[in-house]
């Protein structure tokens, strides 16, 4: 992949972020704040943006959105890495992620 492909696909993947975020703080503001990890004054300034600010805002050389998942503990929930011998039900596993990193935005004061 060329350098120019990268920073398009950079600017893709933030529009159709912003686009995503601005439409689930739309629909559902509190349950955006937990999806999204971002907090109250972020979700009102995404909501408040125009399609022109939206696209201005995409198309930086930087990605906008991150990866909550920031440990091996988590990444070996999500993917039932490092479980050993022991026998894990998926739906435990991703919810015990989930509830990492709720609280770890929590901790934050997101």
């Amino acid at each position: 992949m060329t350098s120019d492909q990268i920073l398009s696909e950079i600017k893709e993947a933030n529009l159709t972020y912003l686009m995503l975020a601005q439409s689930l703080i739309r629909e559902d503001r509190a349950q955006a704040l937990y999806r999204l990890g971002i907090s109250g004054d972020s979700a009102d300034l995404i909501a408040a943006l125009s399609p022109a600010q939206l696209m201005k805002i995409a198309s930086g050389n930087m990605l906008l959105c991150t990866f909550r998942a920031d440990d091996d503990m988590v990444w070996g929930l999500l993917t039932n890495h490092n479980v050993g011998h022991r026998t894990i039900n998926e739906a435990t596993a991703r919810l015990h992620a989930n509830i990492v990193m709720s609280s770890r935005i929590a901790e934050q004061g997101l």
